[in-house]
């Protein structure tokens, strides 16, 4: 149960400091925001309990594909908001559209064989 509660806190001190550290400093929230923390300590923990190369190969792989249907999202929501959108209706647009390529990635990759 401890370990889990490190595992728990750690995760989460991680998205506390980014919005902590951008109501002070913008730049840095979204260079540490931008670091792959969340796959870093998916990989450790993974590691930790199952000692599975394969399996942390095999999540990194996925991950890698799964990571470029999210990166529109990061230019259209900023586009979104400067255009006058609410934030709710752009966030739920770009979820959405996230989701559509998500799907699309999903088609792709299996008409080009990729297995994940």
């Amino acid at each position: 149960m401890f370990y889990y509660l490190i595992k728990l806190f750690l995760s989460a001190g991680i998205i506390v400091v980014v919005s902590e550290t951008a109501k002070r400093n913008n730049f840095a929230a979204s260079i540490i925001h931008s670091l792959p923390l969340t796959s870093l300590l998916a990989f450790i923990w993974l590691y930790m309990e199952k000692k599975d190369t394969a399996l942390i190969a095999n999540h990194a792989f996925g991950t890698f594909w799964f990571v470029l249907p999210t990166l529109p999202m990061f230019l259209v929501l900023p586009w979104l908001l400067r255009q006058g959108w609410g934030f709710w209706a752009a966030l739920g647009v770009c979820i959405a559209g996230t989701v559509g390529l998500y799907f699309a990635t999903i088609k792709l990759l299996k008409m080009a064989g990729v297995e994940l």
